[in-house]
């Protein structure tokens, strides 16, 4: 079985020669480090894959939140694109219905505009599964890529085990040949997790693809006990293919990636990896959203934006979208005219949390979802 794909087109994108104009202009007005702070992050959707609450064994469980997170990041729109600039109060909210038969809640809000922070809370509550958090983007101008860095926190919390949570630290992502070759989407630079009640962390490096070596979208990851740093499993391959798992040989003295890929010649039984997951033959489900949209839901606020750039009517898409920003703009002066401090719908702003609001149980936290989703 190969370790390895080339197919990395969902990642790139080939600029027209008026929009790579563009993009120079603007890029003829930055110098590198300049801060990006409006650029929004791109966002993945949350899809859950086994019940792991169900799990007995702690390093198992474990194993199976590594597994969701790193299977999850192949699930993006194609090519390289910019989102829209969310707006104070904007929120988006979706179901998703699973094969067997159990329901998901996904609900998100801007609480911030400068700093821009967003929280989400989402759950699936057959699975005994929540996962809240914010995403609190920081982003930077390098010349001939932007890197989005992505600060914030997500927690995955199973109730039905005394709340334990995992605590998980984003890679950054970076948007390579912005001026000049062939526009690329990357993760890079470390990632976390880490269940404090397990005594366990996950120590991930993603790897973007060097000028004359590499190959796109790697990840290395080591398990290792958070206490002793004592290091138990391996895991190496690619986001968008396959990642595979193996015991840790202290005795073998090689790179975690020599290791790894070293087994593709070695045929003996007790040396070969584990397929930790292929997330090329997993099937996304689809998600749902109201038929009905509130004012400031984003698929409506931006619909007409939207209209404009499918129909290729990009001066419309512009006035459209100075529309949504112009108006955004005036009720923030009015608001700091009158000091009226901003209040959010459905999230609480405690210090750098944003717990939703209301939610004390599982049960509430259906009882609530029940009522936004209809």
């Amino acid at each position: 079985m190969s370790h390895r794909t080339n197919d990395n087109e969902n990642n790139t994108e080939k600029i027209e020669d008026s929009s790579r104009s563009l993009l120079l202009s603007i890029a003829s007005q930055l110098t590198k480090g300049t801060d990006l702070h409006k650029v929004a992050l791109p966002t993945f959707i949350l899809e859950p894959r086994i019940s792991v609450s169900d799990i007995e064994d702690d390093t198992k469980r474990f194993i199976a939140v590594v597994k969701w997170f790193l299977g999850g990041w192949h699930i993006k729109p194609k090519g390289v694109k910019k989102p829209y600039n969310p707006v104070m109060g904007e929120f988006f909210r979706c179901k998703y219905k699973y094969d067997d038969g159990s329901k998901g809640y996904y609900i998100a809000e801007q609480v911030s505009h400068h700093p821009p922070v967003s929280a989400f809370f989402y759950t699936c509550p057959q699975h005994n599964v929540i996962i809240t958090g914010d995403i609190k983007p920081k982003s930077k101008f390098y010349g001939n890529s932007v890197a989005s860095l992505m600060k914030g926190t997500t927690n995955f919390i199973l109730p039905t085990r005394n709340e334990e949570l995992y605590e998980v630290h984003m890679p950054n992502m970076y948007a390579r040949g912005v001026l000049i070759g062939t526009m690329t989407l990357e993760l890079g630079d470390t990632s976390t997790i880490i269940c404090k009640s397990t005594d366990l962390i996950c120590e991930m490096d993603f790897q973007t693809k060097g000028y004359f070596s590499g190959q796109c979208n790697s990840v290395v990851a080591k398990i290792k006990r958070l206490s002793t740093q004592e290091i138990i499993y391996e895991i190496s391959g690619q986001w968008s293919a396959e990642l595979f798992i193996r015991k840790y040989n202290p005795n073998e003295k090689t790179s975690t990636v020599g290791r790894l890929l070293s087994f593709k010649k070695d045929t003996t039984k007790e040396k070969q990896p584990d397929l930790l997951v292929d997330v090329r033959k997993h099937h996304v489900c689809p998600l749902s959203v109201p038929q009905i949209q509130e004012e400031k839901e984003s698929r409506r606020l931006w619909s007409k934006l939207t209209e404009g750039i499918k129909s290729g009517n990009f001066d419309k898409a512009t006035e459209e979208k100075l529309k949504v920003e112009d108006i955004e703009r005036e009720l923030r002066k009015e608001r700091e005219k009158k000091n009226i401090e901003w209040q959010t719908r459905f999230f609480n702003v405690k210090g750098d949390d944003y717990p939703l609001k209301g939610i004390e149980t599982v049960e509430e936290t259906c009882k609530k979802l029940n009522t936004l989703f209809t």
